[in-house]
């Protein structure tokens, strides 16, 4: 089940964990059986912000390591069709390609750069430039982030908020669902799927 929250508030063009932790949804009110959805974006923002949050039944480490699996993405991520990973340092950059209804596939390369510590993970992700990127399979921006907390009072559970901003640039007439699909309509089925995967390991 996904309960949607509307929010006026001010986005963050690149991610901001810490300003968005809480903006639009209530940590104290989330289930472990629900995703709660809040539209945080900005009126006249190119693209569209949406942030989804539930708790999960799962240690926080053990989820932070999920999340960072970047290879096992098209596992449990809709749309995910292909993550190329390329080490860096500091941060790790990820080609991924989506396929989304009606045979349309979109590419992007993503900054990838964890912040971890006893009291939470926080990945956060910016878009970078992929050249030779066909214009019809590239999109304008995407930036993001995961936060997991420990779960008050009980350590085996962990708060999860997922933010993604999506601008997929110029749409033709009648393929606005494109935004939605790679947002919206994919971000609660990203959760219960991690909710899922967490459960059978």
């Amino acid at each position: 089940m996904t309960r949607l929250v509307f929010a006026a508030t001010l986005f963050c063009a690149s991610a901001c964990p810490g300003a968005f932790a809480d903006t639009g949804i209530d940590s104290a009110r989330l289930s472990d059986t629900s995703v709660d959805l809040a539209d945080v974006g900005k009126a006249g923002q190119p693209g569209k912000a949406f942030m989804a949050a539930t708790i999960i039944n799962a240690p926080l480490p053990k989820l932070c390591a999920m999340i960072q699996d970047y290879p096992s993405y098209p596992a449990f991520m809709p749309n995910v069709d292909k993550v190329a990973v390329v080490r860096r340092d500091d941060a790790t950059q990820v080609d991924m390609t989506l396929k989304l209804p009606l045979g349309k596939v979109k590419k992007y390369r993503l900054r990838m750069e964890p912040k971890l510590s006893a009291a939470q993970c926080q990945l956060s992700w910016k878009m970078l430039p992929w050249p030779g990127v066909a214009a019809e399979q590239a999109i304008a921006d995407t930036t993001g982030y995961w936060l997991l907390v420990p779960h008050t009072g009980d350590k085996n559970r962990t708060v999860v908020k997922y933010m993604v901003y999506t601008d997929p640039g110029p749409v033709p007439m009648g393929l606005g669902w494109i935004v939605d699909s790679m947002s919206r309509g994919s971000m609660p089925k990203t959760l219960e799927a991690l909710r899922q995967r967490a459960a059978g390991q």
